[in-house]
């Protein structure tokens, strides 16, 4: 299954094979169906204010760019703000208050990885996982949140908010929308975003290990998983393991894993670590810091203090 997944997922942003260039070529016919009917929603598709702040953070590709780390770190100072995510992988359907301030409500398992590492990262926030944006923005507008963050919601064009794209260092070798590439838009929508933040010249990633032993397992479930091998200790690491996003990991499967290659301790990311804490297994983890320039932030904050005004 794993192999399978990463094939795909080479096939989408680096495609090396001849078979996967030609899966994609082949496709494209239904590419261009999907960036019709994209277009066409974002042309038909009425705004909706909500009389709230609105900031949105998100990215042209599916996949992970950093978008958790950055908006933890984009609110980290904010206080009487709501996050609202899709929440994937969850085992839950409907709308979950994971978190109000600091009170965490949920399991990892009912509201998903990435959501109870925002609880756990934003204690002043309110924390809500729901497929339907509109549902959850009007609830948190109801507990006289000051602002409303959105992760992933760049799609979402019927709701009025002020945009950010995050955009990688190094474009991807396929620039087709998705099914023959990795694009849910097409490249040319960027402009549309307020802010386009480029990694490595708009915001910086710093990683730091904690708990580091002498014999690890790397084991990760995000996309893309090589982007953390320029973060890696250069001795320590004894094996790689990667499971697909979102993956929710077993207990007996990682204690096999720990014993088959006689690891001291697994090495995970923050994300990962928050499936893996209940298992009382010795952790090393890759604490993932986003430094982001000033700019940026100055221009949420004014967006946010000069709403009414500008309404």
């Amino acid at each position: 299954m794993n192999r399978v997944f990463f094939w795909v997922e080479e096939y989408l942003f680096y495609p090396k094979k001849l078979s996967q260039r030609l899966v994609s070529f082949f496709l494209l016919p239904f590419t261009l169906i999907y960036c019709l009917i994209v277009v066409a929603k974002r042309i038909t598709k009425k705004k909706i204010s909500f009389d709230l702040p609105i900031i949105s953070v998100g990215n042209l590709s599916i996949g992970g760019n950093g978008k958790t780390p950055f908006l933890i770190s984009l609110c980290k100072n904010r206080s009487n703000i709501a996050i609202i995510l899709r929440g994937y992988n969850r085992k839950s359907k409907n709308m979950i208050i994971v978190s109000e301030f600091g009170n965490i409500k949920c399991t990892v398992q009912e509201c998903g990885d990435e959501a109870m590492l925002y609880a756990k990262s934003l204690p002043m926030a309110i924390i809500i996982v729901s497929i339907n944006r509109i549902e959850a923005i009007k609830f948190a507008k109801n507990k006289n949140v000051k602002a409303i963050f959105l992760d992933d919601a760049f799609h979402h064009s019927e709701i009025d908010k002020f945009d950010i794209l995050l955009k990688p260092f190094k474009n991807y070798q396929n620039t087709f929308c998705i099914p023959s590439g990795p694009y849910r838009e097409p490249k040319s929508f960027y402009k549309k975003a307020n802010i386009i933040a480029t990694e490595d010249i708009d915001f910086q990633r710093e990683v730091k290990i904690t708990n580091k032993t002498d014999k690890m397992i790397l084991i990760t479930a995000i996309s893309k998983p090589e982007r953390l091998d320029k973060y890696l200790p250069k001795k320590g690491i004894i094996k790689k393991i990667y499971f697909k996003d979102h993956y929710n990991f077993n207990k007996i499967e990682l204690l096999n894993l720990i014993k088959k290659y006689g690891a001291t301790s697994i090495l995970t990311t923050t994300k990962d670590a928050v499936k893996m804490e209940n298992f009382k297994f010795n952790l090393s983890i890759l604490n993932l810091h986003i430094m982001i320039k000033p700019y940026i932030l100055e221009n949420i904050d004014e967006f946010i203090d000069n709403f009414g005004k500008i309404k």
